[in-house]
């Protein structure tokens, strides 16, 4: 059986996930280009996009999003009090590394930031939650991978190893450890991750944001149900 789309559905969608690397506003001609939409096609989307909440577009022409997907998002984050839990977490990694902690979910072919707690250094790897990065790079996407396509070739090691790290891959600058996050039943949740400058983290450091890592993994396994 044939599987059913909608056409308009999936382009008012498009239209939404152009910001999804963080900008915070688009020209028409921009969102022409990130969606090889014609521009009249856009605005006929984004007519209905603004009127519930989606799109907005500012005096000067521009698009940004509107109010409802950080709504929906809201309500996403905190369903059977996951956030909280996870939040909690991140925030003892945080404090217990000095890194960033953060929480990631594979979306699609890429991975979305879905809790973050940045670190307090004066200098330090900043990246806002909601934010959506590739999954072929970085220790987060590694772990990802290996536990939501088995065939994946990196995906063995990871599995076996319980972790993955990775340095300047998506950014020179950038280094972290990530490790998978399981439900009380073994249900797999996604990557929990610790980033830094990659002066910063050196391999003694690396190894100690790993052991954090897995000890916060193994805690949190106890009381997601």
């Amino acid at each position: 059986m044939a599987e059913a789309r909608v056409e308009a559905v999936e382009r008012a969608l498009t239209l939404l996930e152009a910001f999804a690397d963080g900008t915070p506003q688009l020209s028409l001609a921009e969102l022409a280009a990130r969606t090889g939409f014609y521009k009249s096609t856009i605005l006929r989307l984004a007519s209905s996009l603004e009127r519930f909440g989606y799109l907005s577009r500012g005096g000067d022409g521009n698009f940004r999003l509107g109010p409802a997907p950080a709504r929906l998002g809201a309500l996403y984050r905190d369903r059977a009090d996951h956030g909280g839990l996870i939040r909690a977490a991140l925030k003892q990694l945080r404090d217990a590394s000095s890194h960033t902690a953060s929480f990631y979910l594979r979306s699609g072919s890429t991975r979305t930031c879905l809790y973050r707690e940045n670190s307090e250094r004066e200098i330090r790897h900043h990246l806002e939650e909601g934010a959506r990065l590739p999954l072929t790079l970085g220790a987060a996407g590694k772990v990802l991978l290996a536990y939501t396509d088995k065939s994946h070739r990196q995906g063995l090691k990871v599995r076996r190893d319980g972790y993955a790290m990775s340095e300047g891959e998506r950014d020179p600058h950038i280094a972290a450890v990530a490790v998978p996050l399981f439900d009380a039943a073994g249900v797999f949740q996604g990557a929990l991750c610790l980033s830094g400058l990659a002066a910063q983290l050196t391999a003694g450091q690396k190894e100690h944001c790993r052991d954090l890592l897995l000890e916060a993994a193994a805690g949190l396994r106890q009381t997601l149900q």
